[in-house]
């Protein structure tokens, strides 16, 4: 776990929710393969050919980031979602083969410890859910988990249309909570994708690898704010 910031006045928790939720490398491989076998399909071309084309737009993309901003920490990665839209797949139609294609529940299971977490933050915070899945998705994948109503709120892909790194996510997230931005913390597992440009928006960050250090937050946030008081 690396904490970026941690707001002084903190109401809500902004989580991603693959990888960050739940940690499970056979769901994470099919969600990254499925929609590209789709577009191969559609393309008439293997999969292999189509990951190579999705491999080199996402080299140039880093390439392109470099050059334009120096020095820049981690955040040259774009989403799928994102490589898609620059292939010309549009948003809805990949929201629409994310919402055909993907089933939790054959992966996941309840986690009463995820769920203990949780419901000990919410507690103190508001918790809303910000992830480039379709908001179906994150309500199937959170009640998999066992963890649905803990969240107030849930940003999907279809809720702007755009797919995060974009400000717009977040921002509908704390407007949907009732919250300032600046009272928000965005906790994911990719720096670039989660954490970047929360904080450029004056949110706090906290980069997380797994599941495993999001049972270990209540302790830290606690930690924190006893630093702080």
């Amino acid at each position: 776990m690396t904490i970026y910031r941690i707001p002084s006045i903190l109401s809500a928790l902004l989580f991603d929710m693959d990888n960050t939720l739940y940690t499970n490398g056979e769901y994470t491989r099919f969600q990254l393969e499925s929609p590209v076998r789709r577009l191969a399909e559609i393309r008439n071309t293997t999969f292999d050919e189509m990951q190579r084309e999705i491999a080199g737009y996402r080299a140039e993309y880093r390439k392109t980031r470099a050059a334009e901003h120096p020095g820049a920490q981690g955040d040259a990665h774009v989403s799928l979602g994102n490589v898609f839209l620059a292939l010309g797949v549009p948003i809805e139609e990949t929201v629409r083969w994310r919402e055909e294609l993907y089933e939790p529940a054959l992966y996941l299971k309840k986690d009463p410890k995820l769920r203990n977490t949780l419901t000990a933050l919410a507690g103190s915070f508001s918790l809303a859910v910000v992830t480039n899945n379709p908001v179906l998705v994150a309500r199937k994948t959170l009640a998999a988990l066992g963890v649905e109503d803990l969240f107030g709120v849930l940003v999907g892909l279809d809720t702007c249309g755009v797919s995060k790194p974009h400000a717009a996510p977040f921002l509908k997230a704390a407007e949907l909570l009732g919250v300032s931005p600046e009272t928000c913390v965005s906790i994911g597992d990719r720096y670039g994708i989660d954490i970047a440009l929360p904080l450029e928006l004056g949110m706090g960050g906290i980069l997380v690898d797994g599941v495993e250090d999001v049972y270990g937050l209540g302790e830290v946030l606690a930690e924190k704010s006893e630093i702080k008081n």
